[in-house]
């Protein structure tokens, strides 16, 4: 199962603007709908529609940043049907609109993403600490002292905002606090600190790692501790779909006022 999984994760990333439907990709594997989307989610953490949807908004994306086709055009390319809903949900898991991420290059070019940590919304709230470690096979794709994006989400995915992050100057030592009771997904991201902005908003490849378990804050629970490691992933794996960069950015808008809107 574990080869139709991967096949079916390479089926929809490659024809994400296309018009699928789950019969589709189980056809293409051969396992009923209800077993191959019951193994998909158990191994790649996401549903099928979802993981379909995140390489949807990825190629919308680098069509927004690398061609000038207009949004709505962007939107029908990508595989979405409407546009209102195509903007609304851009902005949602993205973190700006698609003609503000479009202007993202000229933005972060001005005013480069810097170190910072964000904390949660909860003065006084549960802090979740750890490491990030870069594994050697990454290294060659992000370099020795790559900038570290490091989040906590309430999805096993990293889109919309996180409810606490930061920016690490290099791998090493973190720690977000302020923290809500909740569970919580902890999550990190790799680019090279000599990147380009279009190659820090669309890298080449994703460097990206996450806490094996998930993070439950609770009155009684409020210090954790994960290590993070960052590894090279599949072309097919679930794209990080928030535009990390303009989180740490000082020429864009404050990331705790957006958060709470």
């Amino acid at each position: 199962m574990e080869t139709a999984v991967v096949e079916a994760a390479r089926f929809l990333s490659s024809r994400a603007g296309e018009r699928l439907k789950l019969a589709d990709v189980a056809d293409h594997v051969g396992y009923s709908p209800f077993h191959l989307a019951r193994a998909f989610e158990a191994r790649v953490g996401v549903p099928p529609g979802r993981f379909l949807a995140a390489h949807r908004f990825q190629l919308a994306k680098r069509l927004l940043i690398e061609t000038d086709e207009k949004v709505v055009d962007v939107c029908f390319a990508a595989g979405f049907s409407s546009l209102g809903s195509f903007t609304s949900r851009f902005g949602s898991v993205v973190g700006t609109s698609p003609a503000a991420f479009r202007r993202l290059p000229d933005v972060l070019a001005d005013a480069p993403p810097e170190p910072l940590t964000v904390p949660g919304r909860l003065e006084g709230g549960g802090t979740v600490s750890g490491r990030v470690v870069i594994a050697p096979s990454a290294a060659p794709v992000v370099g020795t002292v790559p900038l570290v994006y490091v989040g906590l989400f309430g999805r096993r995915a990293a889109t919309g905002f996180p409810v606490s992050g930061a920016l690490l100057a290099e791998p090493g030592e973190f720690v977000l606090s302020g923290v809500p009771p909740g569970l919580y997904f902890l999550l990190a991201s790799a680019v090279p600190s000599r990147a380009d902005v279009v190659e820090q908003l669309l890298p080449a490849q994703s460097v990206v790692g996450g806490a094996p378990e998930p993070v439950e804050v609770t009155a009684s629970s409020r210090r954790h501790r994960r290590d993070v490691l960052l590894d090279v992933q599949a072309q097919w794996w679930t794209p990080v779909l928030v535009a990390l960069p303009r989180l740490a950015s000082p020429g864009t808008q404050d990331w705790r006022s957006l958060r709470g809107s």
